[in-house]
């Protein structure tokens, strides 16, 4: 049986370990607001009307700064991100497969899912999302 004073040192440990981590957390703030503190102050600060300008790839801004953009390219953006799903999620569906005991579960799951995303597909198309006009 532990006496006290083993609790006590068990605890300590414990807690120490904790101690290293918050010292380590609290040096990397340190550090980097000495940075940011020592940039601000060694840096020059000369303001010219061309530094004041909106920069943009180097190019001046011309015009205003509202644009339209077309709706349909996130439209299949999101399709691209639906199937990039799908296809993460069917390489470890097949090793699972593979594994003796799995296959009549991991194959209803499957189907499942892919029906899912068949219906989303189904829906896109008769929505006339997938035309490309």
């Amino acid at each position: 049986m532990r006496t006290r004073s083993a609790d006590v040192q068990l605890a300590a440990d414990y807690f120490h370990s904790y101690a290293v981590v918050g010292l380590l957390a609290v040096v990397g703030v340190l550090f980097v607001a000495v940075a940011f503190g020592a940039a601000r102050l060694l840096r020059p600060v000369v303001p010219t009307p061309e530094k004041l300008l909106t920069y943009e790839c180097g190019v001046d801004p011309v015009g205003e700064g509202w644009a339209h953009t077309q709706v349909r390219y996130y439209v299949y953006a999101f399709l691209y991100v639906i199937f990039a799903v799908d296809s993460i999620f069917l390489f470890p569906w097949a090793t699972v497969f593979a594994a003796p005991g799995f296959g009549g579960a991991t194959l209803v799951e499957m189907f499942i899912f892919l029906g899912f995303l068949a219906v989303g597909l189904l829906y896109a198309w008769k929505k006339g999302v997938l035309e490309w006009t």
